[in-house]
């Protein structure tokens, strides 16, 4: 009877241990630490519009820049292009425009580019955080630093793809104003066209 007694308090234990360890509740979003905690998790189940929240502001603008300024080319170009080049463009394009919102657009460039390929490469436990103002690194085990900054809402966002994503949202601008030009020459054409046919 002890023996059963003390079996099933040793398995109690050691699944409330188990319970704690595995759900234990995350530290705020509002710390670096939580933050990071959040995006090693969004990364290792591989729900990566999960950690859009954790983002700096600049690239979640940007991440929407970019579905915008595609849905917009897109539109254009189905108006005015002709065959092939409409195809050849959409086909580019709709990718980025297609999607509901940022945080889609952000998932599908951190697959394309290996973002999180190279995030799974190096998240590890936290090992201190190192704060100054606005700006906070997170340092793992594995001696690798995250940079955050805090966000106007309190939420501590990740930095390290806000370049890549302001750089593609520039292009995807630039690429916008062509694509109109060209919409308008092409339109231009047709109407030259058509006068001479009547």
């Amino acid at each position: 009877m002890r023996k059963r007694v003390a079996l099933g308090v040793a398995l109690l234990v050691v699944g409330v241990l188990a319970f704690t360890v595995l759900y234990r509740p995350f530290p705020s979003d509002r710390t670096p630490e939580g933050a990071y905690m959040r995006v090693a998790r969004a990364v290792t189940e591989d729900r990566l519009t999960d950690m859009f929240p954790y983002l700096e502001t600049d690239a979640q603008w940007a991440s929407y820049t970019i579905r915008d300024m595609r849905a917009k080319a897109c539109t254009r170009i189905r108006g005015s292009y002709p065959e092939p080049e409409r195809s050849r463009m959409l086909a580019a394009y709709e990718p980025q425009a297609n999607v509901p919102d940022g945080a889609d657009v952000f998932a599908l460039l951190a697959r394309q580019r290996g973002w999180i390929a190279r995030l799974r490469k190096d998240l590890s436990g936290v090992v201190r955080t190192e704060i100054d103002g606005d700006r906070a690194s997170v340092v793992t085990a594995r001696g690798t630093r995250y940079p955050f900054h805090r966000r106007d809402n309190g939420i501590w966002g990740l930095t390290i793809f806000t370049p890549e994503l302001i750089a593609e949202s520039e292009r995807a601008s630039r690429d916008l104003a062509v694509v109109t030009s060209a919409a308008d020459d092409y339109g231009r054409a047709g109407d030259a066209g058509e006068a001479r046919r009547h």
